[in-house]
């Protein structure tokens, strides 16, 4: 059995983010007049200037110089209010024997704050990686290759943890296996990655990858 790093990302994989996050634009933004569901669908995982920028289209306005700020401290009340870890991701954190690290697309003081919240905190040290660190936003494979080179494991060593489509592709982009936590029965997954809808499931998968050898992008 060869080790492997496992590379986790925190929005909507460990930590109920996603909604949280979204709602912060409907708050913000009623005149957008969409579900938060809807907007889950539309922005899950993608970086932010990005979706600020298709906010700005749909809306057909420019939005404030002082919007992102009011967004980000949006956020952060909503998640010192109600962000949750996922179902079972503390006891998955507490039972699983690799190398891990968390990889993640939001600025480090979201990402720490949203593990103090949480309680995940403890699980991680400094074992923590921010896009806003090192330049590179997935679908880049920029952050999953620094993640990996700070634990220091090759990229086809590492499996990646995601649950949006960008992930997924920064992970391939890396040469690196991935698996998507879809807790929703249907979801559709990216060139075909292996899924599992519960935390609970996920050592035993990661045990059978180091049975199974890294196949050539």
């Amino acid at each position: 059995m060869q080790e492997i790093c496992v590379i986790f990302d925190l929005d909507g994989t460990l930590v109920d983010s996603e909604t949280l996050c979204n709602q912060a634009f409907v708050d913000l933004l009623p005149e957008l007049g969409e579900a938060v569901e809807v907007l889950v669908a539309r922005y899950r995982g993608k970086k932010l200037a990005l979706i600020l920028a298709d906010l700005e289209l749909r809306l057909g306005v420019h939005l404030t110089s002082d919007f992102e700020a009011r967004y980000r401290e949006r956020v952060a009340e909503l998640f010192a209010l109600d962000l949750r870890p996922t179902v079972g991701s503390p006891e998955m954190l507490a039972s699983i024997t690799f190398p891990y690290c968390l990889a993640s697309s939001g600025p480090l003081t979201k990402i720490k704050h949203a593990l103090q919240v949480s309680g995940l905190e403890p699980f991680f040290g400094t074992r923590v990686f921010s896009s806003y660190e090192v330049g590179s936003w997935k679908p880049e494979p920029g952050l999953f290759l620094h993640a990996a080179g700070a634990m220091g494991f090759a990229p086809e060593r590492c499996v990646v943890v995601e649950d949006s489509d960008v992930g997924v592709e920064a992970a391939a982009a890396a040469g690196m296996r991935a698996l998507r936590y879809a807790p929703q029965q249907g979801e559709q997954n990216l060139r075909q990655c292996p899924s599992f809808s519960d935390m609970a499931l996920l050592p035993g998968l990661l045990r059978s990858l180091c049975d199974t050898p890294q196949r050539a992008q």
